[in-house]
């Protein structure tokens, strides 16, 4: 099962997930059906039938959680080093500027800890841990509010263009002016 955020089930929601399973298998035990197992504990039947078959076939042990898929690359005390670590900045690290990338971070983590990661795991794994890839709130110190502010009002309107047509259009296929 893939999740939104690509950081799977945490320890806890894991656990309640399996206490639902559990509570399931004492409903089975008494011989209630699948539907009613499903209403009670919110859940879709086709899961109430999945876990039936599991309890069936290897009982109450069938239903508990074998834990996490995989093991994080980086252990909580690694991350927790990782993050010290960036917040040292990218010049600190050896880098021309201010801006941390994945590539980057990439190359951190190899050089710092001797593991080699992808881009997107390292992605998932900041995710996880509360980091965005938002814009710093800070402006640079380089940015020249005039030339901004000129660009606004002189480039933009150019490049933007008018927001409606001078003359009424037709979206229809048919009218050869549309082709």
């Amino acid at each position: 099962m893939r999740y939104p955020q690509g950081g799977g089930l945490t320890p806890e929601r894991q656990a309640f997930r399996e206490r639902i399973r559990l509570e399931a298998a004492e409903r089975f035990a008494v011989g209630a059906c699948s539907a009613e197992v499903a209403k009670d504990l919110r859940v879709s039947v086709r899961s109430v039938q999945r876990w039936r078959r599991a309890w069936q076939d290897a009982g109450t042990q069938g239903l508990q959680s074998a834990g996490p898929v995989s093991r994080p690359k980086l252990s909580e005390a690694l991350f927790i080093v990782l993050e010290q670590e960036l917040a040292k900045g990218p010049v600190a690290h050896g880098w021309p500027d201010q801006t941390w990338t994945l590539a980057r971070i990439k190359t951190l983590i190899g050089r710092r800890f001797h593991k080699s990661m992808t881009l997107s795991a390292i992605a998932k794994m900041l995710h996880r841990h509360g980091f965005s890839h938002q814009v710093p709130a800070r402006r640079a110190i380089e940015r020249d509010e005039e030339a901004v502010a000129g660009w606004v009002k002189e480039t933009w309107p150019q490049v933007e263009g008018p927001w409606r047509r001078s003359t009424p259009g037709c979206a229809s296929k048919t009218k050869p002016a549309s082709r």
